[in-house]
């Protein structure tokens, strides 16, 4: 049996990250609105459980996912049902190294990678040279969690 999972991302602003997520992985930011009109409509969802985005995609408010483009999802909902990061809001900061990150693979072309993921607001803070045993570079998203890039 395999298990099914998606990772939950604690943020600030979910909305945001999920747009820097999205682009840095070359993931879709899901799109619930078809869900959102119809729970409205159907007067199961407050109008404040909702924030509309400068496109006019909606999502609930607090909460924004990503998921790999080429994986199923549900058309209804927009809800991967694959490779998928769930950012929700939280009330505190982050305080701390985080204890899980992603490792993002360059394929090669690291430098290049590492550019790009600064273009889009990423931070470097340090690069380790580990000669035949790796090369990478430990990022921070915008919300400061770190990431590594090899």
């Amino acid at each position: 049996m395999t298990l099914a999972w998606k990772l939950v991302v604690d943020s600030a602003d979910a909305s945001a990250i999920a747009e820097f997520w999205g682009a840095a992985l070359e993931y879709e930011v899901e799109d619930p609105t078809a869900l959102i009109d119809s729970l409205l409509a159907g007067g199961r969802l407050p109008a404040a459980a909702v924030r509309e985005l400068p496109d006019g995609r909606k999502q609930f408010r607090g909460y924004s996912a990503v998921r790999h483009p080429e994986d199923p999802y549900d058309p209804t909902s927009g809800v991967g049902k694959g490779r998928r990061i769930l950012f929700q809001d939280v009330p505190e900061p982050k305080s701390g190294k985080n204890r899980l990150h992603l490792d993002v693979h360059s394929d090669g072309r690291l430098e290049a990678t590492v550019a790009r993921l600064e273009s889009l607001g990423a931070t470097r803070v340090k690069e380790h040279d580990q000669g035949p045993i790796g090369h990478w570079w430990v990022m921070l998203d915008p919300e400061g969690n770190e990431f590594c890039v090899a």
